[in-house]
């Protein structure tokens, strides 16, 4: 069992909503990420995602777009993120780390490279915004050889054909984009989402986690109750930047994500 799957059903036998946090890595400071990672785990994060870096991240709204370019102007490309993650698994060798990025910087190393090193260094997961699922068959294998989970974005308007699909094929967790449009927006319907959360739930044989527009303990705590585990990112990226060094971005981000692990910690058992 991977590190992954042993957390995810660790969280379904405590019947415990699952709470995942993303930063972009190398922002606010390259000094700075793995210190905030540590944080968000004593704050409760049960899986961390960290962006990696890219010049034009299509599904990203401006704050995410912001990181990503502070963090390049900083040199931070993909073996800075993996020497991260190397770096974060000194000291917590339980927390699983999902990359959530773009094709181009994978293609570039080729699949199987990249998955060797993404493994070597420490990585569970990766989430690929612009890889259709149609056209993930190579990347699913070579995933699979080295314990890699390859997670499946579903969204509003995702196709009842292709939902199915992924729902079949998808492995750690399924992420589920509560509304169409790119992060940031401040636009999160929870009644809306409950819906299509319940119908994919039914479907899905892994979790399903939300994403997109949870902001604070209240759109959190609403969200996870039709969800097994709800994504924040924006909103924690925002809080982060400007940190005067890699202490105040650790403190900002646990004094961030405690309340919602309260408010997910406080949903009645079973929702």
């Amino acid at each position: 069992m991977t590190r992954l799957q042993h957390r995810l059903e660790d969280l379904r036998a405590l019947g415990r909503k699952a709470l995942v946090p993303f930063v972009t890595a190398g922002d606010p400071a390259l000094a700075a990420t793995v210190p905030v990672m540590h944080a968000l785990v004593q704050a409760g994060a049960d899986v961390i995602e960290l962006g990696v870096p890219f010049s034009d991240p299509m599904a990203d709204g401006p704050v995410i777009q912001r990181s990503s370019e502070r963090a390049l102007a900083r040199g931070v490309g993909l073996k800075r993120v993996l020497a991260l993650v190397e770096a974060f698994r000194e000291t917590d060798a339980a927390t699983p780390v999902v990359l959530m990025g773009y094709l181009n910087p994978v293609e570039i190393r080729g699949v199987a490279t990249f998955a060797a090193a993404a493994a070597e260094a420490g990585v569970d997961g990766v989430l690929l915004v612009d890889l259709p699922p149609e056209e993930a068959d190579e990347y699913r294998a070579a995933f699979d050889r080295h314990g890699l989970a390859l997670i499946s974005l579903a969204s509003p308007t995702t196709p009842q054909a292709r939902l199915e699909r992924l729902c079949t094929q998808a492995v750690g967790y399924l992420y589920y984009v509560s509304f169409a449009g790119v992060t940031g927006a401040d636009r999160l319907d929870a009644g809306d989402a409950a819906g299509h959360l319940q119908a994919i739930r039914a479907m899905a044989r892994i979790p399903v986690f939300a994403g997109f527009g949870i902001r604070d303990a209240a759109s959190a705590a609403a969200m996870a109750a039709h969800a097994d585990g709800v994504v924040v990112g924006s909103a924690l990226v925002a809080t982060l930047e400007g940190s005067a060094d890699e202490a105040d971005a650790a403190r900002r981000a646990g004094d961030f994500l405690r309340p919602l692990r309260g408010a997910l910690d406080g949903l009645p058992a079973g929702a």
